[in-house]
């Protein structure tokens, strides 16, 4: 069973940074379009920002210019660099990734257990 395990959460100032991380747990054939979602209480889940295995990149406009995603393909890992936080960026956050298990299967949406993300003074 394949699982993402996310950390770098916390608590942190308004005007702080915190990086996110996320990996899947054991070995895969190939990962494809890795990204990190958000939920805030009383809120639908939203797509914060995306990666794709080449490099492209997407964000929400509420976190244009703030936060960066990046990844390395080495290790399967993608990573969330959150600048100038503010309260309305608390939420838990949430990585998601498509991941082929085997060179033989399909590859299928994967998503990690969240990480609390709060900004508060």
């Amino acid at each position: 069973q394949v699982q993402l395990v996310e950390s770098g959460g916390g608590l942190v100032q308004p005007g702080g940074s915190l990086r996110l991380s996320c990996a899947p747990f054991g070995s895969v054939f190939n990962v494809y379009t890795m990204g990190w979602h958000r939920q805030a209480p009383g809120k639908q889940r939203e797509l914060v920002a995306a990666i794709t295995s080449g490099g492209s990149t997407n964000y929400s406009d509420s976190v244009k210019g703030r936060f960066t995603i990046s990844r390395d393909n080495t290790k399967n890992t993608v990573y969330l660099q959150m600048n100038s936080l503010n309260p309305e960026d608390t939420a838990v956050y949430f990585c998601n990734a498509a991941i082929q298990y085997k060179s033989f299967w399909s590859p299928a949406d994967y998503w990690g257990q969240g990480t609390q993300v709060t900004v508060s003074s």
